[in-house]
């Protein structure tokens, strides 16, 4: 594995890193709410390690999230990691898609927040009040708190499988790595599944000031399941940490795109 991994492009290093700061900030976002009852979402976790570190360090988050989003882009597009002509493959190779689409988002929102700039783009209930102005607005909130739904289900089911075992190193796969990747996503589950929760009763109430993303959610589980919910956050970026050095990263099949290009121009 070591040998394989000096051997890497820098595409697939960029991927790793991307692995490391998605971890880190899993991290800060669970140290956040044990130390101090605060919440934050990954956007949150990004400001503060701007305001506490410096502004230096975002240079290193806007190359892991960037890194990280293309690689999960090229997985949609490729289907490198997916899996290619399979149903199974398919709705993978859209999950990573979005995933992908997300980082990137969060790769341009480092930046700025380097760059000293707001990353105000409009909170989960502004951008609910503006749905439900909208005719179909409650319809879209239901879709949004499917997705979410959907999104925990996928979460709790991979924590009960252990299907992210798959794609580490065999060597890797030890008890505490299981452990680690298991409350992890079951941990992140349950934070989906209470955002979806609280998408689809604003929909349902017509209420923007009851919808909530990430944070809102972290919010709602506040009592006896918000610190095991943020402990279980931490341990999942510990397993990203794992993943950063004994995940398998494919690159994408640039030489047989580029000739594919080649043969059609020819």
């Amino acid at each position: 594995m070591a040998d394989d991994i000096a051997r890497e492009s820098n595409f697939q290093w960029l991927a790793r890193l991307g692995f490391v700061t998605r971890g880190l900030l899993y991290i800060v976002i669970a140290w956040l709410v044990i130390r101090t009852g605060r919440t934050e979402d990954l956007t949150g976790a990004m400001e503060f390690v701007s305001h506490g570190i410096g502004r230096g360090v975002m240079i290193f988050l806007v190359a892991g999230m960037g890194g990280y989003g293309l690689w999960r882009v090229s997985d949609a597009a490729f289907g490198m990691d997916s899996g290619r002509h399979h149903p199974k493959a398919w709705r993978r190779r859209i999950a990573a898609g979005s995933s992908g689409a997300i980082y990137l988002f969060l790769a341009y929102k480092a930046l700025r927040i380097m760059l000293g700039q707001t990353t105000h783009v409009g909170g989960v209930q502004q951008n609910a009040a503006a749905a439900l102005h909208l005719p179909a607005g409650g319809v879209a909130l239901l879709i949004a708190a499917a997705v979410l739904t959907g999104a925990g289900v996928v979460q709790l089911w991979k924590a009960a499988s252990c299907s992210f075992l798959r794609h580490l190193d065999p060597a890797a796969r030890a008890p505490l790595a299981k452990w680690l990747g298991r409350t992890g996503y079951a941990a992140r589950g349950i934070v989906f599944l209470t955002a979806g929760w609280l998408l689809a009763r604003a929909a349902l109430d017509r209420s923007a000031a009851e919808a909530g993303g990430f944070e809102q959610a972290l919010d709602a589980l506040r009592g006896p399941l918000q610190f095991p919910v943020a402990a279980g956050l931490a341990l999942f970026g510990a397993y990203s940490l794992v993943e950063a050095r004994y995940r398998s990263i494919h690159k994408p099949p640039t030489e047989h795109v580029k000739r594919k290009v080649e043969e059609a121009v020819s």
